[in-house]
């Protein structure tokens, strides 16, 4: 099948695809004609990288494991070394949460010492930059 068949029957942009296959994730031929053809089991291929990337794992890591993979889900049998990389990238993602919950915390004491002080009334705060003064 084509990539555009692919991308279809997937639901995964085409220019996602052709990135997979630049990380050596998914594998196509070439026709006659240039086109990319694909075997009918990269839907199921296209299926376990999208499973992986949404557990939070690398191209990297993916293009390591996706040997180990049975399953759309996938399960990750017999494949001891993937347990090392998923600890690897539970443990950033832990890494990522305590920053995130200290820099709310700071945030939520700015904002009570705000409101405690009163008289001033300041703009909504959007995100971003503040505007600068005039």
């Amino acid at each position: 099948m084509r990539i555009g068949e692919l991308s279809r029957r997937t639901g995964v942009r085409t220019h996602q695809l052709r990135y997979y296959g630049a990380q050596g994730l998914l594998e196509a031929d070439r026709g006659t004609n240039g086109y990319r053809e694909y075997d009918e089991d990269a839907v199921l291929r296209v299926k376990q990288i999208r499973h992986l990337l949404g557990a939070g794992l690398s191209s990297e890591d993916i293009a390591y494991v996706l040997p180990c993979a049975l399953g759309e889900a996938p399960a990750l049998p017999g494949c001891p070394e993937l347990l090392a990389a998923m600890r690897s990238r539970l443990r950033r993602i832990d890494d990522q949460i305590t920053d995130l919950a200290h820099s709310r915390d700071a945030l939520a004491v700015y904002i009570k010492a705000a409101e405690e002080v009163g008289g001033e009334s300041y703009p909504p705060f959007h995100g971003g930059d503040p505007e600068p003064a005039s």
